[in-house]
């Protein structure tokens, strides 16, 4: 979904019933766009590897758009916090489905996070 639609992920946290997704603004579509084909992804292989049959995602999903770099770092802060004030974890560092050892750690997550890769090839190719 990266390449197709040019956005970022910059931080994620996967709760047991949702999900926080912290996403650049999409250079094809909008976040409404990518999130729903996400969804859509997900939804086909989850059916498929799990045979699950029912609805997997809430309809609705809430967007917030940060206009400075001290929002975004507030938002990063309270999602990776998320599992622990739910008494998940007692550290962000010990919740494995989150962005958060990624940056404090500089690990590999299970989601490569601010890899501008698409950004770096539109520069060259114009």
């Amino acid at each position: 979904m990266r390449e197709r639609y040019h956005f970022v992920v910059i931080g994620y946290v996967v709760m047991p019933e949702h999900v926080h997704l912290l996403i650049s603004e999409p250079q094809v579509g909008n976040p409404s766009t990518v999130v729903q084909a996400i969804k859509l992804g997900f939804g086909r292989r989850w059916s498929v590897d799990t045979e699950f049959s029912g609805q997997f995602w809430q309809r609705r999903f809430y967007d917030f758009n940060l206009w400075s770099q001290r929002k975004q770092t507030e938002k990063l802060k309270y999602m990776h916090r998320n599992p622990v004030a739910r008494g998940l974890v007692a550290d962000p560092a010990d919740w494995p489905w989150s962005s958060y050892r990624s940056y404090a750690y500089i690990e590999p997550g299970l989601v490569r996070i601010n890899d501008w890769g698409w950004w770096d090839e539109k520069i060259r190719t114009g």
